[in-house]
């Protein structure tokens, strides 16, 4: 059964105060993206202004061009899941053996253009792997959906990783997304944009548990 996870993706204190106080009623894991704004376009609030309640399954995406620079504050935060993209502009292997000393989970997100097995020895590292179908730094973006044939090639690596997949997930093609072997889909303005965040949220469960053709 797959999952639906929030995801917090803002530049503003307010806005990320609001949400990491009001996800935690009705779930306990959350994606949080940092965005450096070189790897990005834009930025989001900076590492070390990031925190949160205690209690709750974070999985921290990092949208960062240098990952290494914010390896002592990502070991501070100790999240439950720590994200690195595969087109980072250093050698993940050490980065993500530290993490992973720490206790923490390690995720590879993959670009739209980045083919799995071009990081076939990066997957087989991993806990987690991210399907990116969205726009760097930036929620509200459209699914591309052809990006689920990645699914099969990345379980042909490593049967046993998590897969997830963030970019444009909602309530029309979050079961599609799960039927094709996504386990967690990360969902950003279907919720955040919400009138009812919570509702929008339980709305997704619920379609997950539908069985049949998705119409």
């Amino acid at each position: 059964m797959a999952s639906i996870v929030p995801a917090v993706l803002t530049n503003d204190p307010n806005v990320y105060q609001t949400e990491l106080t009001t996800y935690p009623n009705f779930t306990k894991r959350i994606q949080i993206d940092v965005a450096d704004g070189e790897f990005t376009p834009t930025a989001t609030l900076p590492l070390q202004a990031i925190r949160w309640p205690e209690g709750l399954n974070i999985d921290l995406h990092m949208l960062v061009l240098r990952p290494s620079e914010h390896l002592a504050r990502i070991l501070e935060l100790k999240p439950s899941l720590c994200i690195f993209h595969a087109e980072a502009n250093e050698d993940l292997n050490p980065i993500l053996d530290q993490v992973a000393n720490a206790g923490i989970k390690t995720g590879l997100a993959l670009l739209k253009e980045t083919y799995p097995g071009d990081v076939r020895a990066l997957i087989e590292k991993v806990d987690h792997v991210l399907i990116f179908s969205g726009n760097l730094g930036q929620q509200g973006g459209t699914a591309d959906l052809l990006q689920t044939e990645k699914v099969p090639i990345i379980r042909s690596i490593k049967d046993s990783v998590e897969i997830g997949w963030d970019g444009g997930a909602n309530l029309k093609n979050a079961r599609t997304l799960a039927q094709c072997g996504i386990d967690v889909i990360d969902v950003g303005s279907a919720i955040s944009q919400a009138e009812d965040p919570a509702a929008a949220y339980q709305a997704l469960v619920e379609d997950l548990d539908k069985r049949g053709v998705v119409l």
